[in-house]
């Protein structure tokens, strides 16, 4: 969800600078502390596991294919009922089928993981610790997320003529410009809450350990999974911003072995953009 981010950019305040100029200090510290990058990982630790190399395949498929039937028969239940409303049982259907999709890897991971559910990183007692550490990991990204949102704004303003603008996140859109509060509310319960659990689960507990177990080494891993991740967002203006969103986000998993931080970073990253969206909308929406 960039869209908020792309409205920072166009409008930066004195804070959105000390943000910034926050993250690059921080990354520019990583940088120094980790020989560039080079020994960021030197110390992490594949997941020991047994999953079949397909288990994630099938169980994105399961989520997709899934969550695309259960919002198909939402919106025919629906019939000529308003917009909201269809909009509103189509979000309702696609949190039914991502948590059911949520409890499969849980079993999942609690049968096959060495460990169970600490081995795949949901260990209760490191959440406090897992929270102050995602913020700060994502203060450190947002300068290159930013970074990566202008250099595609330039280049496709280059192209396509200076009033370009990034086509805002369907959810977004409804968030803003819908009058119902209920469907707000769901749309921001789903982009903070549940999208950014079935999103990790999927993509950094499943799909990256699994590559991991066959690649040896973390950040091929971590730059594999993130073309996986980037690739399922259909606008592709959007995907060089969610490509480096990505790659913090599996760096924090491999780093530290908890699940929580990625899952809390990326849960903050749609709140802020949440947050932006609202707070610069236009009065009436």
């Amino acid at each position: 969800m960039p869209d908020g981010i792309e409205q920072s950019v166009n409008s930066l305040t004195v804070l959105d600078a000390l943000v910034v100029f926050g993250g690059v200090a921080l990354f520019a510290r990583w940088l120094l502390t980790t020989s560039l990058g080079r020994d960021s990982l030197a110390n992490s630790k594949p997941r020991r596991h047994g999953m079949a190399p397909f288990a994630p395949v099938v169980l994105f498929l399961v989520w997709l294919l899934g969550g695309g039937l259960l919002q198909m028969a939402a919106y025919r239940a629906a019939g000529s009922a308003e917009p909201w409303r269809r909009a509103f049982l189509g979000q309702l259907a696609y949190t039914v089928a991502s948590l059911g999709v949520v409890a499969l890897i849980l079993i999942l991971a609690k049968f096959e993981f060495a460990r169970g559910l600490k081995g795949l990183g949901l260990r209760l007692k490191t959440i406090p610790k897992d929270l102050g550490y995602a913020f700060v990991t994502l203060l450190a990204v947002w300068p290159l997320v930013l970074a990566a949102l202008t250099v595609t704004l330039l280049i496709t303003r280059a192209i396509s003529g200076p009033d370009y603008r990034i086509p805002p996140h369907e959810a977004l859109k409804l968030i803003t410009e819908s009058p119902a509060v209920a469907l707000k509310v769901l749309l921001a319960i789903v982009a903070v809450g549940i999208a950014p659990v079935i999103e990790e689960l999927l993509f950094r507990g499943l799909f990256q350990t699994t590559i991991r177990s066959y690649l040896r080494r973390p950040w091929p891993a971590i730059v594999l999974t993130s073309l996986l991740f980037t690739s399922i967002h259909l606008d592709v203006s959007h995907w060089p911003a969610l490509f480096v969103l990505s790659l913090g986000l599996g760096y924090a998993y491999e780093k530290s072995g908890s699940l929580w931080r990625p899952i809390f970073m990326h849960a903050l990253f749609n709140g802020i953009t949440v947050v932006t969206v609202l707070t610069q909308a236009p009065p009436g929406l």
